[in-house]
């Protein structure tokens, strides 16, 4: 029977050749290193593409809601560059949630509500016809039942400014009623869900300090 202690020193060093020849293979890597990517050299430059790319790239967040390629696509692009940590789709979460509280304050007169969200001329716009339905004793009692869809219908941006405004095109559902000042309903029925198309247009100074979106125009 060999010596278990010669067995091993003979183990130990076929490991040992293994592991060295490995390494001439493979290399050696510390911790965590990105893999290298080889860049071949452009075959004809007539095929580069047009659209803005981000390291790594297309931007995703960009390119899943326009054509990248497209005016839209190219202003949220230089919107993104303004304002790095601006995110599409974390926007449109948040109009949302806007479009909700807007609705209903409007639907229920609601002027503080409003007066956040709103620029000067579409609050203005607003509060009169909140004030024309005070003055026939109307009121809106008002439920959102949700909003069924939301897409980005144009970007736009002013390099001077830096003002970036995103038009959205949105679908809500929900139910309102108007009642008189006896209150008799006048208008709507609470058992009956309504379908309210809008398009608003949401502005804002990118890089700014102010992270609130400004309402600035409405559109059916």
């Amino acid at each position: 029977m060999s010596d278990p202690m010669t067995q091993l020193a003979v183990l130990g060093i076929i490991a040992l050749f293994v592991i060295l020849r490995l390494r001439s293979v493979l290399g050696t890597r510390t911790g965590f290193e990105p893999p290298k990517v080889v860049t071949p050299a452009p075959a004809n430059t007539a095929k580069k593409p047009t659209f803005d790319v981000i390291e790594g790239g297309i931007d995703r967040d960009i390119a899943d809601h326009v054509d990248v390629d497209s005016a839209s696509g190219k202003a949220l692009a230089h919107m993104k560059k303004a304002e790095p940590s601006f995110n599409l789709t974390e926007f449109l979460g948040g109009a949302r949630q806007a479009y909700e509280m807007i609705l209903i304050a409007f639907e229920e007169g609601d002027r503080d509500g409003l007066r956040p969200f709103l620029a000067d001329d579409v609050y203005d716009s607003f509060e009169s016809v909140i004030a024309a339905r005070e003055a026939e004793g109307l009121s809106v009692d008002a439920t959102f039942i949700g909003l069924r869809e939301i897409k980005l219908s144009e970007a736009e941006y002013d390099w001077r400014s830096k003002e970036g405004e995103l038009t959205l095109s949105m679908v809500a559902e929900l139910t309102a009623v108007v009642t008189d000042a006896d209150g008799k309903v006048i208008e709507g029925d609470k058992a009956k869900v309504k379908r309210q198309k809008d398009v608003w247009t949401f502005a804002r100074v990118m890089g700014s300090d102010d992270p609130n979106w400004t309402l600035i125009a409405t559109g059916e």
